[in-house]
């Protein structure tokens, strides 16, 4: 028998963007229904095991006060429940892990804590319900409206239907738009498409996106041995060479994003190059009291264990399986390869004492609970964000371009992975941006809104606006705009398109604390 269960507003997707429009809509006082794949919400902060990466100004400005409360709220964490030492407990700015990526390096699951406390109020008081290990598995459509989605337990294969006046794709792969037949694109638009000085030229390749990342959290615990089993496919990897890289992937050799030219890494400080180790440690043992901790963790998502060697968008199943199989592979044998070859200042070899952590990511083959996605499907928006908009090459008059239906601000530079059909990193300057509420809006579907990484953006800008703040304020901005078009009886559409309503709409959302514009800063 088939269950149904009934909200204001269902949300397909757990992640940052899903949890955070979670967060909104139920701040609103709207009946809230959001399914997740894995055990834990919160995508690339959790389950993806990605500390975040946020821009220079972060801790003064530049992002919603629901984003700032989580920071703090990650922060207070530690001095709530660990044996911090004085100067640790008393800074404000405290990184937990002294990690070079971010100013807040800490672990997935004080990520998944604090989210869950943030959530708390909503889920005792039964207005959110929060469906675990499910995924979407069918939609029911009405000419331009989704009725209702089916979903699917992942284990027990238990299904619910979800009815709601509006939907919410907040997967990380975009898997509701094929389903309810919301027109998108995947992969690299071409020039004559979108005129992108980056894009492609040529005809559009569908198929060529970012490759994704399966993450993993290491200790180090000097003159122990924790190798691991060998893997099935070291061998491949050990030997696997891209044309555009200048050395095998596992070595310490890699290029530098902006140029494509040769860098040489280490693995820990001390040799005057990047530490590798260093590079998204998660945890200090400095800040804690003595004997706390044994070691310090780092979470592995480096050059090399990006894995391109083929789309797990839209292709058959067997063939999405073999790449996340693959990936996998790549991971571990990384791992294997610095347990027993990578070279040592020293002279030696391997460093043994690298340990696995899977308690730290929550699973048993300590890999990330889902893979670091960082390119999805994206909507046939109202409204796409080009290169033009954002790029500081583009941009003479050294500011980003304004848009009329600002839902929120963000911060990063056009980052993009080597892809899929093997091309390498582009990785341009840009200008802080505003995120257009056009970008959240299907074309045709009128009650349903993107809200993670399959906004109206190209394989180019999405690589600014990828990251978690960024993810974070697309999320929380669609949960507002529904809560406000229920109050209102009105469809997204009408707010954007109507000024005095778009202009009732963004006071809202200031009022709530979602910043629509910036001051005058530099490009990143």
């Amino acid at each position: 028998m088939i269950r149904e269960m009934q909200a204001d507003i269902v949300i397909v997707g757990g992640g940052t963007g899903g949890t955070a429009a979670a967060l909104a809509a139920a701040k609103s006082g709207k009946t809230v229904i959001m399914t997740e794949e894995t055990t834990w919400i919160g995508g690339q902060l959790t389950s993806q095991a990605v500390p975040p990466d946020e821009h220079p100004w972060i801790e003064s400005f530049g992002c919603t006060r629901s984003y700032r409360q989580f920071r703090e709220g990650v922060r207070q964490y530690y001095r709530d429940y660990f044996p911090m030492t004085p100067k640790a407990r008393s800074n404000v700015q405290l990184n937990p892990g002294s990690g070079i990526v971010s100013r807040l390096c800490h672990e997935p699951r004080t990520a998944l804590a604090v989210l869950h406390q943030m959530l708390a109020p909503y889920i005792h008081s039964g207005r959110l319900t929060i469906l675990y290990q499910y995924a979407a598995e069918s939609a029911d459509v009405s000419g331009d409206r989704v009725d209702s989605v089916t979903v699917r337990h992942l284990e027990t294969e238990d299904q619910i239907v979800l009815r709601a006046p509006f939907f919410v794709d907040a997967t990380e792969l975009g898997d509701l738009l094929p389903l309810a037949g919301i027109e998108y694109v995947t992969g690299a638009e071409s020039k004559s498409q979108t005129g992108e000085p980056h894009a492609v030229d040529g005809d559009p390749l569908p198929q060529d996106m970012q490759g994704f990342t399966y993450c993993f959290a290491v200790d180090y615990l000097e003159g122990e041995d924790h190798t691991i089993e060998k893997p099935a496919l070291y061998d491949f990897w050990r030997k696997y060479k891209p044309d555009f890289w200048p050395d095998k992937l596992l070595s310490l050799t890699a290029v530098k994003p902006s140029t494509n030219e040769p860098v040489e890494y280490e693995i820990f400080p001390g040799q005057g190059k990047f530490p590798l180790y260093q590079y998204r440690q998660i945890l200090d043992p400095k800040h804690f009291a003595d004997g706390t901790f044994d070691s310090s963790v780092s979470l592995v998502n480096w050059p090399q264990n990006d894995y391109w060697l083929g789309s797990i968008i839209d292709v058959p199943k067997e063939e999405a399986d073999h790449h996340l199989y693959q990936a996998k592979q790549l991971s571990l044998s990384l791992l294997y390869w610095l347990q027993t070859e990578v070279p040592r200042p020293d002279g030696g070899q391997g460093y043994p004492g690298l340990r696995l952590r899977p308690d730290v990511v929550g699973t048993v083959d300590g890999m990330a609970m889902y893979p670091y996605i960082r390119e999805s499907r994206r909507i046939q928006a109202e409204f796409t964000v080009l290169e033009q908009h954002v790029a500081t090459e583009s941009r003479p008059d050294g500011v980003a371009e304004t848009f009329h239906d600002s839902v929120g601000i963000g911060c990063y530079r056009i980052d993009l992975h080597p892809s899929t059909g093997e091309r390498p990193y582009i990785d341009i300057s840009s200008l802080p941006f505003q995120i257009p509420l056009g970008s959240l809006i299907p074309k045709r579907m009128k009650n349903v809104l993107a809200a993670s990484k399959n906004i109206g953006v190209t394989h180019i800008t999405n690589g600014c606006y990828r990251l978690h703040p960024v993810e974070w304020n697309i999320g929380e901005a669609a949960g507002y705009c529904i809560s406000h078009c229920l109050d209102h009886d009105i469809l997204p559409t009408d707010v954007r398109n109507d000024e005095e309503r778009l202009a009732s709409f963004q006071q809202k959302l200031v009022s709530e604390g979602i910043e629509l514009a910036w001051p005058a800063l530099r490009p990143v």
